[in-house]
């Protein structure tokens, strides 16, 4: 009996503390990936964070990309914590570039997704997010893979995993030369 009262008591306690806890959320939805960049790293300067994006085909919108934006409004304001990248193109090597260039920045996966954009046709769409407010620097080192038979992408993420990169998303698209390929992207933390 004792024990229910406690328990019954610890439930409502941690009701009540998650009450007080409200979380606004913004979705953003755009066919332009440059827009949808800028519009992210808006909402983060407000105070939100990224939690989730898709791209794909929406009723009014056509392929569009889209991105659940959440902050807590309980807490004190972390307006510009965050920042963004989103990357997005049709040639893996491209893709590579931009990562290393942003994971030297310390740029972090956060998402990635494929979609038709207005422009450039079907994209891999890459999201990395740099937390302003973390106390050391950390820099990354990707390794995106790309190829078109699963049983080599088996070889290759083992092959990475033995260099030490850690496997984060991973997506299905036609790319620009490779037609459908399976394209997965992996990180590891560079020490400065």
């Amino acid at each position: 009996m004792i024990v229910r009262v406690i328990s019954l008591l610890l439930l409502s306690a941690s009701l009540l503390i998650g009450a007080d806890e409200v979380i606004e959320y913004r979705v953003l939805a755009t066919n332009k990936t440059s827009t949808m960049e800028k519009e992210i790293n808006q909402a983060a300067d407000v105070g939100y964070h990224m939690e989730k994006a898709m791209g794909g085909g929406t009723a009014w919108g056509g392929s569009e990309v889209v991105v659940v934006m959440a902050k807590n409004k309980s807490e004190s304001s972390t307006g510009g914590r965050y920042a963004y990248k989103l990357l997005a193109t049709n040639k893996t090597s491209t893709m590579q570039k931009e990562l290393e260039e942003a994971g030297s920045e310390g740029f972090d996966y956060k998402d990635q997704t494929v979609f038709d954009s207005a422009f450039g046709g079907t994209e891999v769409v890459v999201i990395l997010e740099l937390d302003r407010a973390r106390r050391s620097k950390v820099r990354y080192e990707y390794k995106l893979l790309a190829t078109q038979k699963t049983s080599t992408m088996q070889k290759e993420l083992q092959e990475a995993g033995n260099a030490g990169f850690k496997f984060v998303g991973v997506t299905v698209s036609k790319t620009a030369f490779g037609g459908k390929e399976v394209v997965s992207i992996l990180r590891k933390e560079i020490a400065d």
